[in-house]
């Protein structure tokens, strides 16, 4: 299914500034590097120069492009930038990658013990996870029971964090990592590089809002070979 026929899809415009946010915080794009011009860019990208520029313009606003007339487009990397994936830490191998995401199913149910929500009760997203397109992942995402009465399937987004924020006026602003490695569930998308009962790399996540109880609980089988998991610590 296209982007445009996903009304859940995040703009495309969106997508390419978080590609390039990851390109830069992976190095692939590194601090003083000349993007190529922009009509190659986009061209490569698969893209309208329109969509490109305004992409170039999240970047410019959060100090991650220097524009200098009659030379072009210069990359200042930089740490801590907002992005709509901050807290997404699987890359493709290379490094970086454009996140995607298709939810396969969305239920309200029981939640797992180990989620240590205030509700018994909670929302459970189980979803493929796409890097530049190639399924790298599958994910299970617990949300408490206790933020929201319903959730709206049309309006989730490719992030879960944009819909916690933009809809149910949640911020996830801390998050632990374990990771793992553990077999592929029987749940498993067909087609995701593995089968169920292979092994796969594996993260759970406790997520805490603003207030500092945990809302979010999730569990993701990642196929080592196709991406990473990668986390950054102090100045590079």
């Amino acid at each position: 299914m296209s982007d445009r026929q996903r009304p859940s899809a995040l703009p495309k415009y969106v997508q390419i500034a978080e590609l390039l946010i990851r390109d830069i915080a992976s190095g692939r794009l590194a601090d003083g590097a000349r993007l190529p011009p922009e009509r190659e860019l986009a061209e490569s990208l698969g893209i309208a120069v329109g969509t490109l520029r305004h992409a170039l313009e999240v970047l410019v606003e959060k100090a991650l492009l220097e524009r200098v007339q009659g030379s072009g487009n210069y990359v200042r990397a930089r740490a801590d930038v907002s992005s709509v994936y901050s807290f997404l830490r699987i890359e493709r191998l290379q490094g970086g990658g454009l996140p995607t995401a298709e939810v396969l199913s969305i239920d309200h149910m029981a939640a797992p013990a180990q989620a240590r929500f205030r509700s018994p009760n909670g929302f459970r997203f189980r979803r493929l996870r796409f890097m530049d397109r190639v399924p790298a992942a599958m994910e299970e995402i617990w949300l408490d029971g206790a933020v929201t009465d319903a959730v709206d399937k049309d309006a989730v987004s490719e992030s879960l964090y944009l819909y916690y924020s933009d809809v149910l006026g949640i911020v996830i602003t801390s998050a632990e990592d374990r990771v793992n490695i553990a077999s592929v569930p029987s749940w498993v998308d067909g087609r995701f590089g593995l089968k169920a009962g292979d092994m796969a790399g594996y993260i759970e996540r406790t997520g805490r809002a603003q207030t500092g109880e945990i809302v979010e609980f999730s569990m993701t089988w990642f196929d080592p070979h196709q991406i990473n998991y990668v986390s950054r610590l102090g100045k590079s």
